[in-house]
């Protein structure tokens, strides 16, 4: 990379060692090297609180409306010692970076204006726990379907009442899907809720309306006046409120900006609402948030059923082969409106939560009716394009006239508040950012786009074939039947275009880098096969199928697009029953339900009944306090520290006392682990330009270009000039390349042989170079695994480079190569394999396992 700044854009302020650019395209440190920043969301469990998943339906109504329940405890539990089970685990797993969901909800549960400092400060806690981890976070203000309450997550239960809402009814008017309620609240049986119908609610009244009143109220519902604003001003200035509290209480902390947070979403996948529909009597065909599964109601349709009236209305099933038509059913709420009752604010004053109502809105009457789109005795839709165009007229852009608006709003509070931050640009799914001009971002951006394979995510099956959805969105094709993709190679190449066309849209940004923020795949495939739930239990543990979807998509990232990602998502408190505890979703790396079923390892089942877990406080196993832990007391800290909210230095070595070794550690529990747990280049003198790594020979392949200019500048890491030089940095997975000796029992091999390795070209002695070499120097101290890398030989490789010398410590080779002093730039390769072949144990395969296990345990117990 090019000379860096040696100070900040935004301050004029020296950049310390620590510091992370955004320049030509990638994230690059204060030496000048490409850092490619892969890691998780954690977690998806910060949705709700401890104890209420999205299917538990006792006091889920009531602690909304009392908003008393506390997130403290999310993401991870600081008391019992988990927390550094958790994140050990990430970073042995190579993650250096973490997305760090936190909803609405848990920063203003307690009503407008009222701020849950102590959760504020929990985050402050779990936030220098990733950091004395060595993980870089960006915040990620998280929402699906605007709130909880409404069948998603984010908002508060207040901001419901607030748009003149009684969200209570959304389960007969249909206006949304509620977990806990479905089918109905009189028999609920929410573990029979279909894959991903959460998502049909982008389709139904209740997020269409909240959107628009968030980001278009002044233009479509001028008469939603509360507390003297419009709702649009409302709700917004309370959302970037509530968030810029937070950002105050993380700069507060006084050690955690730019060293361990790095940056702000704005929104998760935010929504148009009705903003732009051309016609209310039809689905627009360009809403891409929308799946058509189930009852399928028309906006004209949603607005009767939102006032009580019957409707009958189309019903889709998902095949194989996408949405198809499945006859009507017919929805009738019985005069059940979605509207509140006039009754509910006496004198226009909601006596819990104090805010006066506009005399001009009137309550229990829809508000769109109220605006003349539609008349309710007639049922008739007076403005069809009402949505179609601004107040003055002008044709709605959502993206450049609502959400840039609300975007520059948000990330104004939050420069003020971290002055340094990258701004992570996440317009709604699939769609381009919009231009955004030098005077904000001021060199520190970064487009976080998300890209998820929609077949096997709707279907919960890896198909044989495929489809380019996006580029069918983007207009690559005349008609649709190109883009279907026949064959794992094409679907695998289809995939890795998708993705460049994706991270191609930081153009219009400026030379900035592109972070996939969610990506991954469910784990519940085949009707949670994998878990033993079909054929007997014969596949129980073989996670075969999910292996190679994940490694699909992140193959994806891979070759040209050399991406950064944050895979969703890490779940402690995963279930086979519940999957990640909202909605159904399953797709969290890691559950308690598939570790090691030994009298050592096991954990509280939840398998064996779902009843309990209906019940308040029912978890999907033991508490997300607790589901990490196997031995807790063996890695509470001993003695106390000089810090209250850092769990002392060290705690993360006695976290690993359950286990034998590192290998047992970093599998245990993890599911397709060699799909997410795969090499990649963290630091890179030059560019990286190619990444290539085939899962099945555990091949892994980088090509760099390297320019003159690239020569990094050790002393700005604060590096003295007697020290190395500073290398490219390579993460090398323990669990494609133990040595035998890192491996429990024998080692299970592939009987391919090795290739041969050879380094050449050695520049300075940094390392070896003879014709082959297997193990490690030594494991640094900073190193999560420390514990378990204290032996020189827990790596086996094979290494060929084309020029340089190398070295490996703990999972990290380093790797010297020269760096040319003129003239054109320098192209370079390295090459890793296993020297003892492919190793087939975690594979995703029960009988590989199994056949390890019983050897390592004498065959005492069953596996998975």
């Amino acid at each position: 990379m090019p000379h860096v700044p040696s100070t900040s854009s935004t301050t004029g302020a020296k950049t310390p060692a620590h510091f992370i650019h955004t320049a030509e395209a990638h994230f690059v440190d204060n030496a000048g090297r490409t850092l490619i920043l892969r890691g998780v969301n954690l977690s998806g469990a910060d949705k709700a609180p401890v104890g209420a998943q999205s299917q538990t339906l006792e006091g889920f109504w009531e602690a909304g409306e009392s908003g008393e329940e506390s997130f403290i405890g999310r993401p991870l539990n600081l008391e019992d010692g988990s927390a550094d089970v958790h994140l050990s685990r990430l970073k042995g797993w190579g993650f250096n970076m973490l997305r760090y969901v936190v909803t609405w909800e848990a920063l203003e549960h307690a009503g407008p204006g009222k701020y849950d400092y102590e959760f504020m400060d929990y985050t402050v806690r779990v936030l220098r726990k990733c950091k004395e981890y060595g993980f870089r976070v960006y915040m990620d203000p998280h929402q699906d379907i605007w709130s909880r309450f409404s069948g998603g997550s984010g908002a508060p239960y207040w901001t419901l009442l607030a748009c003149g809402i009684n969200p209570r009814n959304f389960t007969a008017t249909q206006a949304a899907i509620i977990h806990s309620e479905y089918p109905t609240p009189a028999a609920p049986n929410p573990v029979e809720l279909p894959a991903m119908l959460w998502s049909t609610n982008y389709g139904r009244l209740a997020s269409q309306t909240l959107f628009t009143l968030f980001f278009a109220g002044r233009d479509f519902a001028p008469k939603c006046i509360i507390d003297g604003q419009n709702i649009q001003d409302y709700l917004q200035s309370h959302y970037i409120s509530a968030f810029g509290e937070l950002a105050d209480r993380i700069r507060g902390a006084g050690d955690l900006l730019d060293a361990c947070v790095i940056g702000w979403d704005s929104m998760n996948e935010p929504y148009e609402g009705f903003c732009g529909y051309p016609d209310l009597n039809t689905v627009p065909t360009k809403q891409t948030s929308t799946l058509k599964k189930g009852s399928f109601p028309t906006p004209a349709q949603s607005l009767r059923l939102g006032m009580g009236q019957a409707q009958t209305v189309d019903n889709w099933k998902f095949t194989s082969m996408g949405p198809k038509r499945d006859g009507t059913v017919t929805i009738d709420p019985k005069g059940t409106k979605m509207w509140a009752s006039p009754e509910t604010e006496p004198n226009g004053v909601h006596p819990k939560w104090g805010w006066r109502r506009d005399p001009g809105w009137k309550l229990g009457t829809c508000i769109w009716a109220q605006h003349l789109v539609w008349d309710v005795d007639t049922g008739a839709v007076l403005t069809p394009d009402y949505f179609r165009y601004r107040a003055d007229g002008v044709q709605v852009a959502f993206i450049d006239d609502y959400w840039r608006p609300h975007w520059r709003a948000f990330a104004t509070r939050i420069r003020r508040s971290h002055p340094e931050a990258i701004l992570f640009i996440a317009p709604p799914v699939f769609v381009p950012p919009p231009e955004i001009g030098e005077d904000m971002l001021k060199g520190r951006c970064c487009l976080s786009h998300h890209y998820y394979d929609g077949l096997t995510l709707v279907t919960r099956h890896w198909n044989w074939f495929n489809a380019d959805a996006l580029g069918i969105l983007r207009g690559k094709y005349s008609s649709n039947l190109p883009a279907v993709k026949i064959g794992e190679r094409a679907i695998r190449k289809s995939l890795q275009e998708q993705l460049g066309y994706l991270k191609d849209d930081a153009k219009i940004l400026g030379s900035y880098p592109t972070i996939i923020g969610e990506i991954g795949i469910p784990y519940d495939m085949d009707g949670k096969r994998a878990y033993g739930y079909t054929d007997g239990g014969k596949y129980k543990g073989d996670f075969s199928s999910q292996q190679k979807a994940l490694d699909a998509s992140l193959n994806a990232a891979d070759g040209p697009n050399v991406l950064n990602y944050t895979i969703w998502n890490y779940c402690p408190d995963n279930s086979h029953m519940w999957g990640d505890g909202w909605n159904m979703e399953d797709l969290s790396l890691w559950s308690p339900d598939d570790l090691r079923p030994t009298s050592r390892y096991q954990m509280q089942s939840s398998d064996s009944s779902s009843a309990a877990l209906l019940k308040k406080g029912g978890n999907s196993s033991a508490p997300s306090a607790a589901a990490s832990s196997l031995s807790l007391s063996t890695i509470t800290p001993e003695g106390p520290s000089d810090d209250d909210t850092v769990v002392q230095a060290g705690a993360g070595s006695r976290a690993f006392q359950s286990w034998e070794n590192a290998y047992d550690f970093l599998t245990d529990g993890a599911r397709a682990v060699k799909a997410f747990c795969r090499p990649f280049p963290r630091a890179v003198v030059g560019v990286p330009t190619d990444i290539q790594f085939d899962i099945s020979k555990a091949e892994f392949k980088l090509t760099v270009s390297v320019r003159p200019e690239d020569a990094p500048q050790k002393e700005r890491l604060g590096l003295s000039p007697d020290e190395p030089d500073l290398p490219t940095e390579i993460y090398v997975p323990l669990v494609h390349y133990a040595s035998n000796n890192a491996l429990p029992g024998s080692r299970q091999l592939s009987t391919s042989k090795p290739g041969s390795a050879t380094s050449s070209v050695a520049n300075g002695g940094h390392s070896k170079s003879s014709d082959s070499f297997s193990g490690v120097t030594r494991a640094p101290t900073s190193d999560s695994l420390g514990p378990f890398l204290k032996d020189s030989d827990q790596l086996s490789l094979d290494v060929t480079v084309s020029a340089g010398d190398w070295a490996v410590e703990g999972q990290t080779l380093k790797w010297w190569y020269p760096v040319p002093t003129s003239g054109p730039a320098r192209e370079y390769t390295i090459t890793i394999r296993c020297a003892g072949g492919v190793i087939k144990a975690a594979g995703g395969g029960s009988g590989a396992l199994a056949s390890l296990w019983s050897k390592c345990l004498g065959g005492c117990c069953t596996v998975m």
